[in-house]
């Protein structure tokens, strides 16, 4: 997928052929992202758009296929000046900052929509762009509400996100949703709904994506107080766990009977356990064989003088 200023370079293996003039870039304003970023970002896209055709087949009862063509930043008076004088203009909500974004979808696909919603045939109509009426602009509220819902999974990797509508609009010019030279971030969908391919655009605040990633960045990567702070922490885990009472014991090989042999005995029975009378002890903490050792006395106790001490692995 390319991503302008040369971020990711195209994957023609899985993206889409894009074919026309270069795009221009100016390299005194370098509005890029970084390559990290921009795959997590364009994952997010990704998934949303699987998702969001999930909900447009189930809603219009006809394939729908969305794939994402291209992820760019650019102002947003720029962004701007690229969409058509007329067309839908979906405003929502969905960071933790509040910020406006748009979903741009074409005046004539949105009527075609409401037609497959209404029952129809998904008829194209040879008429001037015009705005939904109350009854259609409900319908199409209702479908674009169960679509967005899922961007709440599909970016749950780069910020919690509660989308939330805020109304439709239908000439870009009159819409401010951030300041102009505000850098946004302009995924471009390809729309496939019953054969009829057409674009759609969905622009966020640079910020309110890019900033969670920066800041998760910043987390990843400990401040020398914050390693000082661990340091201390971990020495005092380790004197705290060198007072931890610890039971020890000592073994002999064991060896194998029948429950026959535990019913029928009895005192004075002998049970020979195979242990050669110079072969050393196990010396066991928590089952776990931590050294060797040879019995003894140490006073009128008895007592183990430990050997050796290599741990089992």
């Amino acid at each position: 997928m390319p991503i302008v200023g040369g971020v990711t370079a195209p994957d023609t293996t899985t993206r889409r052929h894009r074919n026309g003039p270069p795009e221009p870039y100016d390299f005194r304003r370098p509005m890029t992202i970084a390559r990290e970023h921009a795959r997590i970002v364009e994952m997010a896209f990704e998934t949303f758009a699987r998702q969001w055709a999930t909900q447009l087949t189930s809603r219009l009862r006809v394939m729908a296929q969305i794939d994402l063509d291209k992820l760019e930043m650019v102002t947003y008076a720029e962004y701007i000046d690229t969409l058509d004088p007329h067309t839908t203009l979906v405003l929502f909500t969905a960071d933790e900052t509040r910020s406006t974004s748009i979903l741009q979808i074409p005046s004539p696909t949105t009527m075609i929509w409401i037609d497959y919603i209404l029952g129809g045939p998904g008829l194209e109509r040879e008429e001037n762009p015009r705005e939904l009426t109350e009854i259609e602009t409900a319908l199409f509220k209702s479908l674009l509400e169960s679509s967005l819902a899922d961007m709440r999974y599909a970016f749950s990797s780069i910020t919690p996100m509660t989308p939330s509508l805020r109304g439709i609009q239908y000439n870009p010019q009159f819409v401010q949703a951030v300041p102009a030279n505000e850098a946004v971030l302009i995924a471009t969908f390809a729309l496939t709904v019953a054969e009829r391919t057409t674009a759609a655009t969905m622009m966020f605040a640079a910020d309110a994506l890019l900033n969670p990633l920066k800041a998760g960045e910043a987390a990843a990567d400990p401040s020398a107080s914050q390693m000082e702070e661990a340091r201390i922490s971990f020495d005092r885990l380790r004197l705290s766990m060198n007072d931890v009472p610890l039971d020890v014991g000592v073994q002999l090989n064991s060896i194998t009977v029948r429950p026959r042999d535990i019913y029928s005995m009895e005192i004075g029975d002998v049970i020979e356990l195979r242990h050669g009378a110079a072969h050393p002890l196990r010396i066991v903490v928590e089952g776990r064989t931590i050294g060797h050792g040879v019995p003894g006395n140490n006073g009128k106790q008895l007592a183990v003088k430990v050997t050796d001490t290599k741990r089992e692995s």
